[in-house]
């Protein structure tokens, strides 16, 4: 399922940031309006994938003018960013070369093996994506 959330856009000098404000602390900042929001974009991604692994609650998108501008910023536009939310879990046989096993379960510990190889697929996903984009 996708959920767009509102970002926000401003700028300080030369650097341009974005915040989410339905994901307090999420942040990202570029040289161009474009740049800041890719990052944003990949930061929701993150941000929204540790939550529902750990088990927090997603929150439901804000509307794009629910929130109000902030007199300290200098706003310069406001997006939706598509967020895929992550579905419920499915068990599959995968087969890896046993020293790639054993090279995940060094860096993430055995009982991690799922959550690693799902991050490392949404990784790779995201960064084909952003290729696609170009």
């Amino acid at each position: 399922m996708q959920r767009f959330y509102p970002v926000i856009i401003d700028q300080e000098g030369a650097v341009f940031g974005a915040t989410a404000p339905d994901f307090p602390g999420c942040v990202s900042s570029g040289a161009s309006p474009e740049e800041a929001l890719a990052g944003i974009a990949e930061a929701l991604a993150g941000h929204v994938t540790l939550m529902a692994a750990d088990g927090d609650p997603i929150p439901e998108p804000s509307g794009i003018t629910a929130v109000p501008a902030d007199p300290a910023c200098v706003e310069v536009c406001r997006a939706l960013v598509p967020v895929t939310l992550p579905g419920r879990i499915q068990r599959y046989n995968v087969s890896l070369p046993e020293d790639l096993v054993a090279e995940i379960d060094a860096s993430v510990g055995k009982g991690h093996r799922s959550r690693f190889l799902a991050s490392a697929a949404r990784a790779a996903l995201r960064a084909d994506q952003a290729a696609d984009v170009r």
